[in-house]
């Protein structure tokens, strides 16, 4: 499958907050609680983008997925329950989200290939990530990624499970 895994761009945020607000939806359906507080929004996403923490996937032109991917900027991360396996450099993931037409044709884990690339593009080998203890398709994924869990994290108040790769130089 050929893909594009690229910054965000300021007329994606429409697309964007699309696809954000059905995995809100989704989420809300699976009886989860994350995502249903009034986070993530548009403002969110514009500052995301405007930050340049933004990448969205795009499979035959059509922009399918989102993410927002930051390196070393994640305050809530120095609190956590439990421990990290490294201590350096690292890449952050958030809001990871698949338009609903594209949902179980594994573009979650080509998202998150991307972003393993695109660390080690930057010479960074760490990645960190956390997700609600309702989520199975994150958590899922997490596992089948090879993904280690290292403890909880809080976020608005609430636990998360938190977990962290060591990428291969």
């Amino acid at each position: 499958m050929e893909y594009i895994f690229r910054q965000a761009k300021p007329e994606d945020a429409p697309q964007i907050w699309t696809i954000l607000q059905q995995a809100i939806q989704r989420r809300k359906a699976d009886g989860s609680k994350q995502w249903q507080d009034g986070y993530p929004n548009l403002e969110v996403i514009q500052s995301d983008i405007d930050k340049g923490y933004g990448f969205v996937l795009v499979v035959q032109d059509k922009l399918i997925g989102y993410s927002a991917v930051m390196q070393n900027n994640e305050p809530a991360y120095n609190d956590i329950e439990g421990q990290w396996l490294t201590d350096g450099d690292f890449i952050v993931i958030h809001r990871v989200a698949i338009d609903e037409q594209e949902l179980g044709k594994g573009y979650a884990r080509t998202i998150m290939q991307a972003i393993e690339d695109h660390a080690r593009n930057t010479g960074v080998y760490s990645i960190k990530a956390d997700t609600n203890f309702d989520n199975p398709g994150m958590l899922s994924i997490f596992t089948k990624m090879g993904y280690q869990y290292c403890g909880e994290v809080y976020f608005r108040g609430s636990a998360r499970k938190a977990f962290e790769k060591v990428l291969d130089k």
